[in-house]
């Protein structure tokens, strides 16, 4: 008997025993093509020896040093990297150990910067329904997703959400795709005036929302309309790219696509490609001066924040990032798989979208395509893709309560960037295995 506490009580899990470029292989030899990199995470697949050999190289010379005494050179090297390549004022790099602390501490500088200047009054945050933003209270808070939040509803900030920018189901006909994100940007400003701008914080968003909707990006256009009213009313921008950040869109940072800059910035996932657990949090000059000037204390930290091995993995992926190679191959890879995806699902009476950016992609299932209705949340259809994918020997990242937190089913697809034209071809064909097997 396992003394495992698993994510799900008496979960029969296969054992991952090794590693090859784009799968995972169980103790029985069984090979499991990695199409959604755990979580978006494995963005360089789980064998690559330079991040090995950097984090080999880091243990030999100091596994530890904790950030209250001293600073390391895997630390500086990495902020340095992270801050050059950023965009234009994102400039100070606060490093963490995962997505759900980096936005805690986002969400407690941006409390602490109101505070440093003098307006207490701001105690409250935006965000958008059917968002993510990690496990911890504050993060989960200023998340959208229904069933993970209710169950500590009680223990949270308070947070208003408006709607997201979800084309598929919110545009309406005859409604263009700027009016569309022009009318859904304008909530925030009458939920701002509902409040009273004095009293809010900042805006929570990803600039493509990934785990609760399935790699759905905003409309051209929204996000400029968004970052306008933050700065109309002198609220700050918080944008949470610990999913769709680090190249998962085919840039470094999702919202250069959008071209905005947010006043803070969190990241993690594919920082660390899951060679260490890592995340950042990245904020802009003035944010870090009105600390710096005021008490000189950001009020928060971990033990194991700059951590320095994790530093060393994230220093040797991020140089991969940045090589000038590594990105564009993001966009062709992501082009041929969407259009294999298309090729193969585009007409498929159940499924109703297909939608992403780069190597970020979601299918959304329906029970009726012309109606997009969905199926009933009693099947459990995502769970059912998960299993029949496993089975297959494929990972895919299927979810449910896609629409409202209870109906609607889609699957996320995040493989590492290394994918190549056949391994594209393996994850078609198994992902369309493995809907048939699980549809009604």
């Amino acid at each position: 008997m396992s003394a495992l506490f698993h994510r799900t009580c008496n979960a029969d899990l296969p054992w991952a025993d090794t590693g090859d470029g784009c799968y995972i292989i169980d103790r029985n030899g069984k090979r499991y093509l990695d199409a959604c990199g755990g979580a978006a995470v494995s963005c360089l697949g789980h064998s690559d020896e330079e991040i090995r050999d950097a984090i080999r190289a880091q243990l030999d010379k100091l596994p530890f040093a904790h950030t209250g005494f001293f600073t390391t050179e895997a630390a500086e090297s990495l902020a340095n990297l992270l801050a050059a390549h950023a965009p234009d004022g994102l400039d100070r790099v606060y490093p963490v150990s995962g997505g759900s602390e980096a936005v805690e501490a986002a969400l407690k500088l941006a409390r602490q910067y109101f505070l440093e200047r003098g307006e207490p009054q701001r105690t409250r945050f935006i965000a958008r329904r059917q968002s993510y933003h990690g496990n911890t209270l504050g993060a989960l808070s200023t998340g959208g997703n229904a069933w993970r939040r209710e169950p500590f509803a009680p223990l949270m900030i308070d947070t208003s959400h408006i709607a997201p920018c979800y084309e598929y189901r919110g545009r309406e006909d005859g409604e263009s795709q700027e009016a569309y994100g022009q009318r859904v940007a304008d909530e925030l400003e009458a939920e701002i005036l509902r409040l009273g701008p004095e009293t809010v914080i900042g805006f929570v968003a990803e600039p493509v929302v990934g785990a609760t909707l399935g790699a759905v990006p905003a409309v051209p256009g929204y996000f400029r309309r968004i970052r306008e009213i933050c700065d109309r009313y002198g609220i700050l921008l918080i944008l949470d790219e610990v999913m769709c950040g680090m190249g998962r869109t085919g840039t470094l940072f999702a919202c250069e696509q959008d071209g905005i800059v947010p006043d803070i910035a969190t990241i993690a996932k594919g920082l660390g490609a899951g060679y260490q657990p890592v995340g950042a949090m990245l904020c802009s000059a003035a944010i870090y001066a009105a600390i710096e000037k005021g008490t000189g204390f950001f009020q928060h930290g971990h033990t194991y924040i700059g951590h320095p091995m994790a530093m060393a993995a994230a220093g040797a992926v991020l140089t991969r990032l940045t090589d000038g190679q590594t990105l564009p191959q993001v966009i062709a890879t992501g082009e041929r798989l969407k259009a294999g995806l298309q090729d193969r699902f585009g007409q498929h009476p159940h499924i109703g979208d297909i939608r992403g950016k780069g190597l970020f992609l979601g299918l959304e299932l329906v029970r009726d395509r012309d109606g997009k209705t969905p199926f009933d949340p009693a099947l459990k259809l995502h769970k059912k893709v998960k299993a029949a994918a496993m089975e297959a020997g494929l990972m895919c990242y299927p979810m449910g309560g896609t629409i409202d937190g209870r109906q609607g089913d889609h699957i996320l697809l995040a493989p590492p960037f290394i994918l190549t034209e056949d391994q594209i071809g393996e994850l078609v064909d198994k992902l369309s295995d493995a809907i048939a097997a699980a549809l009604p």
